[in-house]
């Protein structure tokens, strides 16, 4: 039995049923909003999970599902040691975005990751305490920022609207996924020119754990041939 998890709600959860609708595998909810079930049809053997897209990365990990469906920024979060948790079978083509630095619009001397660091510098000098970045993604802004020799910060966990963060004076700067940019502007934040930290997309995973078996072996074989993706065995 191979088990897909698929986000549970949303736009994530209808662009992956169109896309799988659309290669043979017709997916869908079942019984009402609040019941996190569904089935499909197209193919014997295959079982449907709903989970939340934060959840697919662990549950890839566990060997709990066999396939899931998530973006490559909650994976690359999630799983200390990605590439030898899951392997990328797909992308497909929706659910794209970046995850950004930004920092006050009025931040005018601020365009470069370069100038960032000098204003960190500053501004412990000043206040006696780092800056403040707030984000929901403390592995990558961390990678990031050391990759890029920015210190003098502090990481601090953002549990609403991470935008608001700045306004609400519970930081200096953000770091944070974002789609058109609208969101960011309306809270007069900008992107440092240099502050793209990961673009990213909805992909489906395959879970190396579930490939050790032959029978799920020649099962993913069937499905990659149905569904015309790279077979990740």
């Amino acid at each position: 039995m191979i088990k897909i998890g698929v986000p549970s709600k949303g736009r994530l959860m209808e662009q992956t049923f169109t896309w799988f609708g659309a290669r043979g595998l017709t997916m869908r909810r079942t019984g009402n909003e609040r019941e996190y079930a569904g089935a499909i049809d197209g193919m014997d053997g295959v079982e449907l999970v709903l989970l939340a897209a934060s959840e697919v990365p662990r549950e890839l990990e566990a060997g709990r599902i066999d396939l899931g469906v998530t973006g490559t920024d909650l994976v690359r979060e999630e799983l200390a040691d990605w590439t030898s948790v899951v392997t990328e079978v797909a992308l497909l083509g929706f659910g794209q975005a970046d995850l950004i630095l930004a920092v006050p619009s009025v931040w005018v001397d601020v365009d470069t990751l370069d100038d960032l660091d000098a204003a960190a510098t500053a501004f412990r000098a000043a206040h006696g305490f780092r800056l403040r970045i707030a984000t929901k993604y403390h592995r990558l802004v961390r990678e990031f920022l050391t990759e890029n020799g920015v210190a003098d910060y502090q990481l601090v966990d953002s549990l609403g609207a991470t935008e608001g963060a700045v306004k609400n004076l519970t930081a200096e700067a953000i770091a944070d996924i974002t789609s058109s940019g609208e969101t960011l502007r309306a809270n007069h934040l900008k992107i440092l020119s240099d502050g793209v930290i990961l673009r990213s997309e909805a992909v489906l995973w395959a879970s190396r754990g579930a490939l050790r078996s032959e029978e799920n072996r020649a099962a993913m074989g069937r499905l990659a041939g149905l569904l015309g993706v790279r077979s990740p065995v």
